[in-house]
Formats: structure tokens, sequence, C-alpha cells
């Protein structure tokens, strides 16, 4: 993350900054997604709009797919961070896995064409009803978070006569190094089950007569740049593993969940391939199927975020640039202090630059897509904040009842509706008046 105190100013060399974005590139002076204009998108289709490129995604899943062929290993995209549902089913295409979290991501996941033995159940609040879906559709594996959640597997699994495939997602106590928000691997955190406890857990998994135990997990975060806490959490799962065995317990893989970074602005990010070529010689060792829960890493510089320039309001402490994108349609700056990328989708602008905070319409002063940030900007100018693929739209709202944006997919040369606007006439249809 970069830090960005009130006297600093942030300017960014778009022409530049695309290069390190593989779906994007400036053509002339106009801002291409392959191959299509960005600025042509927007008047096509207005904005606020995100825009997927599906080559992007394809091409970091297939990396990592590629950077693991050495050992058995199976991509279960996290579909937390973009759960589209063409972008799921482009994936599903390619052969992806997918980590789920809720029965709602589930079902999205089975609309798309995903296979079911290829997901695994994750998350904290399993309902009794989320379980027995997935056991009727036959899911890889549930990670399993608390004792308590073994029981209900089991009661449920029980009445339909089925053994539960599981895995326990064992907190390892690694500092992951990132936000606090998106830690997950620490004793404080309320993911996994403490690295102390796990073999007492693991030993009534093995008793309960509806339980399959088939792995083990962990995930430690998200946004890690670098690969030494991926380092430390595998060397404390496989002391697990070497644990287990001594007690009887045999598994089938091991879940290192996701987590690897991406690039928003100049963050220095470990590769995939780097990535796998520092754990893939531990990894051999054990003989087990290896499960990846990616997301973030996948999707989010394979998306932008395109929003119009509507006032520009100069004062004497601050210039705000006032977009039509907002808070409720991206609200990771707000709620991580996220820095990412604005650039123009039109190069070589009249007008001089200014340091702007760009802000959105409303009514909070938390609503703010960017601060400080050296840009040319004039009245209908259409600006891409970059690395909006993950964590954008899935995490929008309808606050001050504002429509959600639409979503694109470019594929193969073509923009395509892959999620209309929402009208305003919507965000009431399941409201009912009282007489």
């Amino acid at each position: 993350m970069i830090t960005n105190d009130a006297a600093a100013s942030l300017a960014i060399n778009p022409t530049e900054h695309v290069k390190s974005i593989n779906a994007l590139s400036y053509d002339g002076n106009a801002l291409m997604m392959d191959g299509v204009s960005l600025a042509d998108i927007a008047k096509t289709f207005g904005t606020p709009t995100y825009v997927y490129s599906q080559q992007a995604i394809l091409a970091a899943y297939q990396a990592y797919d590629d950077s693991f062929a050495e050992i058995d290993h199976q991509i279960c995209y996290a579909v937390k961070a973009n759960s589209n549902l063409a972008v799921l089913n482009e994936l599903a295409k390619a052969g992806s896995g997918f980590d789920i979290v809720t029965g709602g991501e589930l079902a999205r996941v089975l609309a798309a064409g995903g296979d079911p033995k290829k997901i695994v159940f994750s998350g904290l609040g399993k309902t009794a009803e989320d379980i027995r879906t997935a056991l009727e559709v036959g899911i890889a594996c549930f990670n399993v978070e608390s004792e308590a959640e073994l029981y209900r597997i089991n009661a449920v699994a029980g009445k339909l006569q089925k053994q539960a495939p599981i895995s326990l997602r064992v907190n390892p106590n690694v500092d992951a190094q990132t936000h606090p928000y998106i830690s997950t691997g620490l004793k404080e955190n309320k993911f996994g089950i403490t690295h102390e406890d796990a073999p007492r857990i693991y030993q009534i998994a093995h008793d309960l007569p509806h339980l399959k135990i088939v792995g083990i997990d962990c995930h430690i975060g998200s946004q890690l740049t670098q690969v030494q806490p991926f380092m430390d959490a595998l060397d404390k799962v496989i002391e697990m593993i070497h644990a287990l065995a001594k007690q009887g317990i045999a598994l089938e893989h091991i879940d290192l969940g996701g987590g690897l970074g991406v690039q928003y602005i100049d963050e220095d990010v470990a590769s995939i391939e780097e990535f796998a070529q520092l754990l893939l010689p531990k990894l051999k060792t054990l003989g087990l199927t290896l499960y990846l829960e990616p997301g973030r890493s996948i999707v989010a510089n394979a998306g932008v975020l395109l929003t119009r320039v509507d006032i520009l309001k100069p004062t004497e402490h601050k210039n705000f640039a006032i977009v039509d994108a907002a808070m409720n349609d991206l609200i990771r700056p707000a709620l991580y202090h996220s820095e990412m990328a604005v650039i123009p989708t039109q190069l070589n602008s009249p007008v001089e630059p200014k340091v702007w905070d760009m802000v959105g319409a409303i009514c909070e002063t938390g609503d703010f897509l960017a601060k400080n940030r050296v840009l040319a900007l004039a009245d209908n100018d259409i600006l891409a904040i970059t690395g909006a693929g993950a964590y954008g739209f899935v995490m929008s709202s309808n606050y001050n009842s504002r429509p959600r944006a639409c979503e694109i997919l470019v594929k193969e040369g073509h923009a395509h509706v892959i999620r209309e606007r929402e009208t305003v006439e919507s965000l009431w249809q399941n409201e009912k008046l009282v007489d």
C-alpha cells in the first residue's frame, strides 16, 4: 500500500502504468482493452461501468495452472473476488475449480456451469441448508473452521446417509504483513482453528461416522506481495501433516488458500511463477494434491472502472473532481485506504494538470476514490480506475439509492454486456407500502 499524506501528490505516468497490466494499452492517444476503446465503451454503455478482459482473466488462471504443472493440483478461483456469471463461466470452461464461502456462491457457480467436484466450501457460517445442498451436488471438500461446524456437517451428512469430505482450516499464526482487515492467519483473526487445537479436532473428525478427512487447509490473508509468509505457513502446515500421520490420519490434499497480491500502482509483487518455484520443492516431498484458491491475482488487473468527470470544484485548500462513480460503486479506497491508479482514457489533454481529490456525490466525507492525484481534467473526461476487477462490483451497494453499475466483458474484440445497469425503479421492486 502506498503512503499518501495530505501534502503529497501522486503522479502516475499512464503510458508506463499500462505496461504492467496485461489487458491495457494506448493506441495513439486512446486507452484500449484488448483492442477495444474504453472511451467508446463509456459512450455506448454509459458510466460508471466495470469492464473486464476475458483474455487477461484466462491468462492469469493459466499462469497458475502451468506454474504448478509438476504436481497434481487444482486451481479453485475465489468467487468472492468477482462473482459475475460470465466471469465464472469463462473460468469453468478453462478447467478452473471454485472456492466458495456461501450457499449463494455455490448457486452462482452451478448456474455458471462449474463442476461441483471442483468446488471447495470455505467460510465461517455454513448453514445446515448450505451443507445439505453442497452434499447433494457432490462438492470436493468442506474447509471446516470450527469444532461446532464438524458436528453440524456430520449431522446433515448422517440424515442424507452420506460421508462428507472435510479438511480443517488450520490457523498457522503467520503474519501476512498486509492490511489488518484482510489478514486472516493470526490468532486474533476470526478464521480457522488454532494450530495447537488442530490435532484434537482432527481426532474428533476422524471419529465422527459421517465425515471423511481428505485434506488440510490454511489461508493467511490477501494482497500478499512476497512469498515468505506463504513459506512460513507451509512449514507450519507440513509440521501438522507429520503430526497427524503419527495419529494415523492420512491426507489426500493440502490447500494453501489464496492471497497472492497484484501491482495496483508501484508495489513490488512476486510473480505467479516465482511463487510456484519457491513452494514446489517442499510440496513435491509431500506427494499430496495441491489446492490453491486465488482470486484477486486472477481478476484484479483484468478489470477497470470507467467514470466520468461531472463537476470540477477547485478550492483554496483542495481541488475536488466530482465523478459519477462513488464509494457505493468502489468501496476499497474508503474501506481499506487502498490506492488504485487513475488514468485517462484519452491522452494529451490541452488542460494543465493539477492535484485533485477524486470524489463521488454520496453524502459522506469518506466518499473518495483517489486523493492527491496529478491529473489534467476537464468536464466530461472519462477516467479509468485500474485494478478494479477484484472486490469492485461485488462489494458495491445501493447507498443513497444509487443504481449499481453495469458490467462489460471484452472478448475476442467485442464488448458484451454481462450485467445490465440497474434502474432507480428496480431499487424498490421488493419493497411494499403498508396501509
